[in-house]
Parts: structure tokens; sequence; C-alpha cells
């Protein structure tokens, strides 16, 4: 146990995946004090990722995103604002947007972050972003009467949400301004690799061109792009990356739109009662110094585990995993991801089936693995996440490749 005195009053502003756990490690280990936690929705905790796929679709009702039944999230003791956005802070309390005062201790902040508009992007009940639970129903209200939809952006969210769309029959076209879909994540080799998966599925991608303006299409959504093309579609989605939430902190003296810098295990730099944990938080690497910020649904539990157990005063034998895991599913396929893909110099293709299914492709810096990303191959990615974990070399790397090839 930690000789640091147990705060009283723990305030957890944001009540998605992050904060969730940071409430429930703390009643796990232990904590018996007060804690809140304020949501600036008025839903429950729940679930993002089936928000692009099995919610969208209407596969799943919308209750079954929620992390935690009625009776479960009663059970945590903590007392709960719901549909109360946190507005204003200061060294000794949080100011909500219906005028309530709670003063804290510690202060976890676990807002998320929000999605980028572009400046262009006019309010029409057709054009869409999607992050929230209330988004993704207003999405789903459009592509019931729909039979085209207009992606601009092509991440992770927006090729699911594609899938999704062709998977109902709906025509499908992404617009991405980089010559390569996904390049600035996964590198060229491997983005295009990604491009290809949405175009065997019927998927039109329009990469290498930026769009400059909505039109008027006469009720339906008009995009004008810069080489003069107008594409015209039912509906459209705009996935051009995210904002930190975060404004409300000014109060402490904290930039607005940037990401809450934190030692390695989660204290916002600067301050002796604030922690950050999900998408907002930039954690500092335990060895190289580096801040690291991750919008990955693992990453926000284990900073959760580590930063409740940091305020509980219980020991912490686990940090948060050094080796990042993200996931993607689309057209059936599973794609994974491991490790830190920007920090690679090179990218290869390490298994190469002759399919997209199967294929394994390998980062590396500095003659070190330091990612890898596997279409729908579980088993190799397992592989090369221990050994991203243990700095293994190029060498190493070529035996594991021989070995499992010849499995």
């Amino acid at each position: 146990m930690s000789n640091a005195r147990i705060p009283d009053h723990v305030v957890v502003v944001g009540a998605g995946l992050g904060g969730l756990r940071t409430v429930e490690t703390l009643r796990a280990e232990g904590y018996a004090g007060r804690i809140s936690l304020v949501g600036a929705e008025p839903h429950p905790p729940y679930d993002r990722p089936p928000l692009s796929k099995e919610i969208l679709a209407g596969a799943w009702p919308d209750e079954r995103a929620a992390l935690r039944d009625p009776d479960e999230l009663a059970a945590l003791g903590a007392e709960t604002h719901f549909g109360v956005a946190a507005v204003g802070v200061d060294e000794s309390a949080v100011e909500l947007s219906d005028g309530t005062r709670l003063a804290y201790d510690a202060l976890v902040v676990a807002t998320g972050v929000r999605a980028r508009l572009l400046p262009f992007q006019p309010e029409h009940p057709a054009v869409h972003t999607l992050r929230t639970l209330d988004d993704c129903i207003a999405l789903r209200s459009s592509l019931a009467g729909a039979r085209s939809l207009l992606l601009v952006g092509a991440g992770f969210i927006g090729a699911e949400v594609a899938a999704t769309a062709r998977t109902a029959g709906l025509d499908v076209t992404v617009v991405e301004a980089l010559p390569v879909p996904f390049e600035r994540v996964l590198g060229e080799q491997m983005g295009a690799l990604c491009a290809q998966l949405q175009e065997e599925n019927g998927t039109q991608v329009r990469a290498g061109v930026r769009p400059e303006r909505f039109t008027d299409a006469g009720g339906r959504v008009g995009v004008r792009l810069v080489d003069g093309t107008e594409l015209v579609a039912d509906c459209a989605v705009v996935g051009v990356g995210t904002v930190c939430d975060n404004g409300w902190l000014a109060g402490l003296g904290l930039a607005p739109d940037a990401p809450l810098s934190c030692d390695y295990r989660g204290l916002v730099d600067g301050s002796s009662a604030v922690y950050a944990v999900g998408d907002i938080a930039a954690w500092a690497h335990p060895t190289r110094g580096e801040a690291v910020r991750l919008e990955h649904w693992t990453s926000a539990t284990e900073q959760a585990g580590v930063v409740a157990k940091r305020i509980a005063g219980t020991e912490i034998t686990r940090e948060a995993d050094l080796v990042p895991y993200f996931w993607s599913d689309q057209y059936g396929l599973k794609l994974q991801l491991v490790g830190r893909p920007e920090r690679a110099e090179r990218v290869e293709v390490l298994h190469d089936p002759g399919t997209i299914k199967g294929t394994v492709g390998g980062y590396f810096a500095e003659g070190r693995l330091v990612a890898a990303l596997a279409f729908h191959a579980p088993r190799p990615l397992a592989r090369y996440r221990r050994m991203i974990g243990a700095g293994a070399d190029e060498a190493q790397v070529r035996e594991a490749v021989a070995e499992l090839a010849s499995r």
C-alpha cells in the first residue's frame, strides 16, 4: 500500500469506457469513498465500437451497446450525473451545466474526443459525423431511406461505416485527400491493401483529391472536389479525425483542444490531483519519455486501471500495456494492429498468402519490429505482439516468419 493520503471524493468526468472502468477499478481495489461520475450524454456508459457496425446496421438493439445494466451500475455506489456536461473547473471543484458544483480531492478526466468538422461543413440533416450513440441513431435513420452514401475521409470508422452500408446494399463512395487511403497511419503499402479491400467489396474509392465545398443537390448531398468533379449521394458521413474535448479545463491553465500531457501513470503534468485516461490523455513512455496518445479501446481500459489503483493507494504491479492494440471489422475480416506504426522507418509484408485475408505487414524502426498489421491472421499477430513488447530485432522476426510459414 502507498503512504499517500486516499482522497475522500473522486470525480470522474466522462462516462464512457475509460470513466466507467476507473469507477469499477476503484471499487474493486477497496476504495470506499465518494465517487461522482459525470457524463454529458443522457445515456449510461456504452460501448462505441458497435456504433459503426451492429448498432448502425440495426442488428443489435440500442441498449445492447450498454456496458453495464442499471443494477450493475447502481451496485458501484457512484453518484451519476448523466446528460450534464462539465463546463468549468478549478483546483478544488468541477462546475456542471446544471449549476452543480462538485468539490473533488481527485479528478479523473475521461471525456475523450469529439469529431472534427470540415470548415465548410453545413448543418444538413443528411450530413453526419459518427462519434456518439445519438450520432449513430441519426445516421441509421438517414441510411434507412437511402440508396447511396458518400464518405469524406478514409479512416477506420469510415471504413466500417462503408462496410455496413455496402452490406445493406447501398452504393458507397469514399473521398480521401491523401494519395493512398490510410497512408498516414499505416503507410503506403498497407494503406493500399485497405483500399483494395473496400474496392473488392464494391466501394468506390476516390483518393488524392480534396473536397472543396458542399453543394445544393435538391434535398440530396452534393460535394464538389478540387478537380471540379461533383459527387451526389442521399447522405454523407464526414470522418476527418478528432479534436480533444477539453475546453472546460481552461481554469486549470490547460490548453484547449490539446491532449493532456501526463506522467507514465496518468497524473496530468503540473497537477497533484488531476488524472487523465483514454483518448484525451498523452501518457509519457516510462523509458523513452515521449508523450503517447492512443485512441484505442484497450488503452482506455488499461489506463483506467492504473489511475484507479494509484488513487486507491494500491500497489501497481502492471503498467498500461506498452504495445497498443486496435482492431476493425470490415466485410467479415478482422483487421488487427499492434504497436506503434507511426514510429516505423520501413514497412514490409511478412506473410503474403496471395489474398488480403491472412496478409501480415511488419513495421520496423532502428532494426526492430515496432508494429504489425494483420488481415484476419490472429495467430501470427499474437506472436508478433509478444515480440514487439520484447524489442525483437529483424533476425528474430525472420525466424518467426519462417516458423509460422512451416506450420
